[in-house]
């Protein structure tokens, strides 16, 4: 019997520090069994992983999970490029914006939708030191004032 719903195994903070996510896709993950056992457990790390397409397929870099305790000889190198799985004229689409100057294919999730695990690609746009400072700046601003409107309240 199989679990329904979708269970977030890891996101990707970083990337919405460092980018301006413009659209999102999902995409199959072709994984080993050990593979599959750790991400169940959340030991993977999406800290500094990209996409990019070779020869007509879609490949995830960087996209560590951490071998399987009692994997033994099963085990497959933690930084192995994984390929993602995805329509063909998907894949086309994607390689065409990814040819554009400043934008990148960023893991941003990676979950399981009913039992099979999914990653969630952004196509993103490089923020600048600037954008950063103002997202840090807008974000510190909505914290005092979510403090302030409860002191308020509390008051």
């Amino acid at each position: 019997m199989e679990k329904r719903g979708i269970k977030t195994a890891a996101q990707n903070r970083k990337a919405f520090h460092d980018y301006f996510v413009e659209d999102r896709y999902e995409a199959g993950i072709e994984l080993y069994g050990t593979e599959v056992k750790s991400v169940r457990l959340g030991a993977l790390n999406l800290k500094d992983s990209y996409c990019q397409t070779k020869e007509g397929e879609l490949f995830c870099y960087n996209l560590h999970i951490s071998p399987y305790e009692h994997g033994n000889v099963f085990n497959r190198d933690p930084d192995r490029p994984k390929r993602l799985l995805m329509h063909k004229r998907e894949i086309r689409k994607l390689h065409a914006a990814q040819k554009q100057d400043g934008y990148a294919l960023i893991p941003l999730s990676v979950y399981f939708k009913d039992s099979r695990v999914k990653v969630e690609l952004g196509l993103c746009r490089g923020k600048k030191n600037y954008d950063k400072r103002a997202a840090i700046a807008q974000r510190d601003a909505k914290r005092e004032m979510d403090r302030a409107v409860r002191e308020k309240n509390r008051g």
